[in-house]
């Protein structure tokens, strides 16, 4: 059996920060209304270097696992941080459609979700918006804030990194770290080993997207800041042991009754933003339901891709 590869170039191709974030919001729908099913990430710890990841899903007469890393140090190896494969089925019969390169598919995908986030609970009228990290992911965020109509301000620990996204996408660099945090839809996209916002960091009616904290360890938010702001999260399971969230909940001050799904607010099931003055969080750890929609929005586009090669399996 021959099987189409679509490389990372292919895959960012197919699929325009646009129609990432359409793609996100249904999935999140169909999650939500129980059409599409997720069992739990699996984690195989490889630390302190990082860890490999399996994340399947179902749905849309499909099924995918994608085979993934986080090796946060391998950038100062010229290597990526996110490397693996994702494998597309027919759900009907079983048989492989596809595998994709799992690195653009992930940072498509975390983009989306980063922004339609802040786009659904943040302030309809923010004027500002600001990314943190500016590494594979940071920058499929920024790019994705560009094309929703935002010019966001970009920060990394390393200014050329953030200098040079910038510069591709049209956006600007702040001038501190401290710069970008006061932002009215503030995304975080660090490795999760430093907390960025301590107690009483965030103003009324802030919003922060925190995409960084997917892993055990990891963390973004003080627990203090965390259980003062109105949470929301991508799937309460996976949120609550392996995001931020893991460490509020570890210390009795959030509970599941705190926290909304965003997939419930986009299907009309919870509230979105309750007031201007309401201060909101997103915990993201990164969903399978995420994936298979992209993947199979890029399929859309399998038989006009240029350069996508087959292999023999």
């Amino acid at each position: 059996m021959r099987l189409p590869f679509l490389s990372g170039r292919a895959v960012e191709e197919a699929v325009s920060p646009e129609r990432a974030v359409e793609a996100v919001r249904e999935a999140f729908v169909a999650f939500a209304r129980g059409e599409w099913t997720m069992p739990p990430k699996v984690y195989v710890p490889a630390y302190p270097a990082g860890d490999f990841r399996a994340m399947p899903a179902l749905g849309g007469g499909h099924a995918l696992l994608k085979w993934v890393t986080s090796f946060p140090d391998n950038p100062a190896q010229g290597l990526p941080t996110v490397m693996g494969v994702v494998l597309v089925s027919d759900a009907s019969n079983g048989v492989p459609r596809a595998v994709l390169d799992a690195g653009a598919v992930t940072a498509l995908r975390t983009g989306a979700a980063a922004v339609l986030a802040a786009e659904i609970v943040g302030r309809p009228d923010a004027e500002t918006a600001a990314v943190i990290g500016a590494g594979v992911n940071g920058r499929a965020t920024a790019k994705t804030f560009v094309a929703r109509g935002r010019r966001p301000l970009l920060w990394d620990v390393d200014e050329a990194r953030a200098c040079a996204v910038a510069e591709e996408l049209g956006c600007g660099v702040a001038g501190s770290r401290g710069d970008a945090l006061a932002a009215d839809l503030l995304v975080t996209v660090t490795p999760g080993r430093e907390v960025l916002l301590g107690p009483g960091s965030l103003r009324p009616g802030q919003h922060v997207s925190l995409m960084g904290a997917d892993g055990p360890g990891k963390a973004e938010i003080a627990v203090e800041e965390l259980a003062r702001v109105r949470v929301l999260c991508d799937d309460w399971e996976q949120a609550s042991h392996n995001g931020d969230l893991v460490h509020a909940v570890e210390a009795g001050v959030v509970a599941r009754e705190d926290v909304t799904e965003l997939g419930a607010v986009l299907a009309g099931a919870a509230e979105g933003r309750r007031s201007p003055e309401e201060t909101t969080a997103f915990d993201s750890t990164g969903l399978a339901i995420q994936d298979l929609a992209i993947a199979l929005a890029a399929l859309e586009r399998l038989e006009t891709l240029e350069g996508v090669v087959e292999v023999e399996t």
